[in-house]
């Protein structure tokens, strides 16, 4: 990752078939193979709620490889910029 400067956290909200297709695991994956810090969980309205943090580019980087997934099927993102979490260390999956 790049400076502090560069440190970016978006809240993204899937939508789409993004729930029963491995979506958590995929994005558990995609994050650590990012260096991405932050959460991901499924929503009672069949979306999915992720926190991510790190740069601009490995965040792009994070919802390409999520567009790539088997059964995943993302129809739209809404995407919010949140604040920065300090001294965030990993990347959970939360039910």
């Amino acid at each position: 990752m790049g400076s502090e400067l560069e440190m970016k956290r978006y809240r993204l909200q899937f939508y789409g078939s993004v729930q029963g297709v491995g979506f958590r695991y995929t994005a558990r994956h995609a994050a650590s193979m990012y260096r991405l810090t932050g959460y991901v969980r499924n929503e009672y309205d069949g979306s999915v709620t992720c926190e991510v943090q790190g740069d601009n580019d490995a965040i792009d980087a994070f919802i390409r490889a999520l567009n790539q997934g088997r059964y995943i099927d993302i129809s739209y993102v809404d995407k919010t910029v949140m604040q920065v979490v300090e001294d965030e260390r990993g990347f959970e999956v939360r039910y």
